[in-house]
């Protein structure tokens, strides 16, 4: 039985290697890549891929060789820069596995920059498997064709963060209480930005206050019903890209 396409009828698939690409370049690509393109693909010597590297842009390669644990990819040409991406953060308490490989997948496809796990007093996972993260990173760039992979950061404790805020980036504070307009707030706040969500069982108070009280935090509300953390996170970083990123 055939497997199921993995990439929409006419389009070319794409993998993202981890070294600078240049035309006539051979690249050997790994056992696990070779066999997605070969095994679950089907594809065979001669057949095109797009590759990026995050460095330079999109080429297209073609598979010169298949080996039994590798193959061998030759770079033909440059199809395009590496993407400007919009000057977003996206901050956020990690939750537990499974919703947060959904969360930093979408923050992918959304367009962010960077994203930041936080560690708070409520936050309920306190150690993050950075590779497995990234590998879902990767994974969501392949699909939505995106060049320019998000930074991932550390997890960061609250107070660090906010002690070490870059002074010209406005922090759009998803508040489940007390927020403005998030609309009227884009309009107020231009240039660098970064949206923060809490954790399941919001912030504390204390960590309330804190945030509150530095001067580049924006207090925004996402409507009337309290959203999960995931779903908060896609909502905020819909709304910004609307208002001030690349969906307007």
């Amino acid at each position: 039985m055939p497997a199921t396409p993995a990439w929409p009828p006419g389009s070319l698939p794409r993998l993202f290697i981890d070294t600078a690409l240049a035309i006539d370049e051979e690249i050997v690509i790994d056992a696990a890549q070779a066999s997605y393109l070969v095994r679950v693909l089907r594809l065979k010597a001669g057949a095109q891929v797009k590759l990026f590297d995050n460095r330079t842009g999109e080429w297209l390669a073609e598979i010169a060789h298949i080996g039994k644990r590798d193959a061998i990819l030759r770079v033909e040409g440059k199809l395009r820069e590496r993407d400007d991406v919009p000057d977003l953060w996206l901050c956020f308490a990690p939750i537990k596995k499974g919703r947060i490989d959904w969360l930093v997948e979408k923050a992918c496809e959304l367009g962010v920059a960077r994203m930041v796990p936080v560690r708070t007093q409520r936050t309920i996972v306190d150690k993050l498997k950075q590779e497995r993260l990234k590998a879902h990173l990767i994974e969501a760039a392949e699909q939505c064709e995106r060049t320019a992979l998000p930074e991932l950061s550390e997890l960061t404790p609250l107070a660090a963060l906010l002690s070490d805020w870059p002074e010209d980036r406005t922090l759009f504070y998803a508040a489940e209480r007390g927020g403005d307009s998030f609309r009227a707030a884009l309009v107020a706040h231009d240039g660098p930005a970064a949206i923060l969500i809490g954790p399941e069982g919001g912030f504390t108070d204390d960590e309330d206050r804190a945030i509150r009280a530095l001067p580049q935090t924006a207090p925004v509300s996402l409507g009337p019903r309290i959203l999960r953390a995931d779903t908060a996170a896609a909502a905020a970083i819909s709304l910004w890209m609307a208002g001030r990123g690349d969906w307007n």
